[in-house]
């Protein structure tokens, strides 16, 4: 069973295995911050209870352009800190095309952070498979420091997702989640995704959802 760990506790002795929301000092390994202690015998990491979503090199997040400049675009990353997309890092950019013809105010994006300056001024790409504007599909919200749980071990509560119910899902580290796919299936998806919010805590989470899933899609395959 997961334990709650607080600032400072002392987690683990070999450095080797620091993970996510954890430092290390002296060659031993503290929690970072307070959540939720995820031990194996090859890494320790800090799940957080609670947070802001605080960005870093290589996140995927899903953002709202908040303002159009003449060199890219403001974007909210649901964080204290803005994100900024150079014209440079939109594959869609053409020598013909205005910025706001490419990307205008309160569109929504999928894009990954490729810097952080000591100012906290984060730039986004958009050049990575995965990157996109977001022109259907649904966006979903929830707290950031339950993102890891929606994921789910390597990814598992997602596979699971995308088996069962065949949508499209994207995963923003900073607490915003796009699907895409059937509209009832997306539906059955966000119901999901606010009850692992709601108990990020609890073990066997995964399989519970994998129920809750499988009995609400066979509901309406009734139908």
């Amino acid at each position: 069973m997961r334990s709650i760990v607080l600032p400072g506790d002392l987690l683990a002795t070999n450095p080797k295995v620091a993970g996510s929301g954890t430092y290390v000092e002296g060659g031993k390994v503290y929690a970072k911050f307070l959540g939720l202690l995820d031990k194996t015998d090859t890494s320790v990491r800090v799940i957080p209870l609670r947070g802001k979503y605080i960005p870093s090199i290589g996140d995927v997040v899903i953002g709202i352009v908040r303002e159009v400049t003449a060199n890219g675009w403001v974007v909210d990353i649901n964080s204290p800190y803005q994100g900024f997309l150079p014209l440079s890092e939109n594959p869609n950019v053409r020598p013909n095309k205005k910025p706001n013809e490419v990307l205008e105010i309160d569109d929504i994006i999928i894009a990954k952070v490729t810097n952080i300056d000591p100012k906290m001024k984060v730039t986004l790409t958009m050049k990575d498979k995965m990157c996109r504007a977001v022109r259907f599909g649904r966006v979903i919200a929830i707290n950031p420091a339950r993102v890891p749980r929606v994921i789910g071990k390597k990814g598992s509560m997602i596979k699971m997702f995308k088996t069962e119910l065949g949508v499209q899902i994207v995963v923003g580290k900073n607490g915003l989640i796009w699907a895409s796919g059937d509209r009832r299936k997306v539906n059955i998806v966000e119901e999901a995704i606010y009850i692992i919010e709601e108990e990020a805590h609890t073990e066997g989470l995964t399989d519970r959802i994998t129920e809750f899933v499988r009995k609400r899609k066979g509901e309406f395959d009734e139908q």
